[in-house]
């Protein structure tokens, strides 16, 4: 079933750099989907579009139920963008607070969140007490605490070490499969958007537009032995491919 439908959008900037032209593509409720790109093809700008945070110039993002749209969102930005002066119980519990749920409920929800994201026992650390990983998961864990539908993720495992990297796409796999969220993924890497996804969406720049889309049948859970197998190896070689040739015919 369709959760989200993109038709037709197209964006331009004030400054009049186009940035997205004429995208459109379905995001199937359940589903981890993928966006492939170069820097610079306009995929966080696509994301900005879905969550609501700015409009298109041309085409229209339409929701299974528009209604509750703006309650079934969750956004995990590039950076963590976490409250230094304040605690990780506090960063999740924010969205909680916005929205006028009782302390003592968002509390527990956003204890729970962190235990989500495998940082039980965090819950009184302060930001700066965190290694980079560690702000990520509170940041994932925010966007979970709302209980979204839907959950955007710009990029946000990009400035991570390969290691921190590997185990936080584990995790995040095993959170989409426990919560059954849909899951829109933002990133430029290859070797990411084939472990990690149902369906990959390989954009082209200037300006920001579908170039194709590749099905990755490999069946879950996918274990790290996947990292390393062939069938992994061949499905990133065309993947490279395809992002190969959508940034030549850009």
């Amino acid at each position: 079933m369709r959760l989200v439908g993109v038709h037709g959008v197209s964006k331009v900037f004030a400054n009049g750099v186009k940035a997205l032209a004429d995208i459109s593509l379905d995001v199937q409720s359940g589903e981890f989907l993928s966006v492939l790109g170069p820097s610079g093809c306009g995929k966080s700008t696509l994301l900005r579009l879905i969550a609501g945070l700015a409009e298109p110039t041309a085409g229209t993002i339409d929701w299974a139920d528009e209604g509750r749209r703006g309650t079934d969102l969750g956004f995990v930005f590039q950076e963590p963008t976490l409250m230094p002066w304040t605690t990780a119980l506090k960063n999740v519990g924010l969205p909680l607070k916005l929205r006028g749920v009782a302390r003592g409920e968002r509390e527990a929800r956003a204890a729970q969140a962190l235990d989500q994201v495998g940082l039980k026992g965090f819950e009184r650390a302060f930001p700066r007490e965190l290694s980079g990983g560690m702000k990520m998961r509170v940041s994932l864990a925010r966007a979970l605490v709302v209980e979204p539908r839907l959950l955007l993720m710009d990029e946000p495992f990009a400035a991570l070490d390969e290691i921190t990297r590997h185990k936080l796409n584990d995790d995040l796999l095993e959170l989409w499969r426990r919560t059954g969220v849909t899951v829109v993924f933002v990133t430029h890497s290859v070797f990411e958007s084939v472990f990690l996804s149902q369906r990959i969406v390989v954009m082209a720049a200037r300006p920001g537009r579908v170039s194709t889309e590749l099905a990755i049948a490999e069946p879950y859970p996918r274990r790290a032995g996947f990292r390393t197998s062939a069938e992994y190896a061949a499905q990133c070689r065309e993947a490279s491919q395809h992002l190969a040739k959508a940034m030549v015919t850009a």
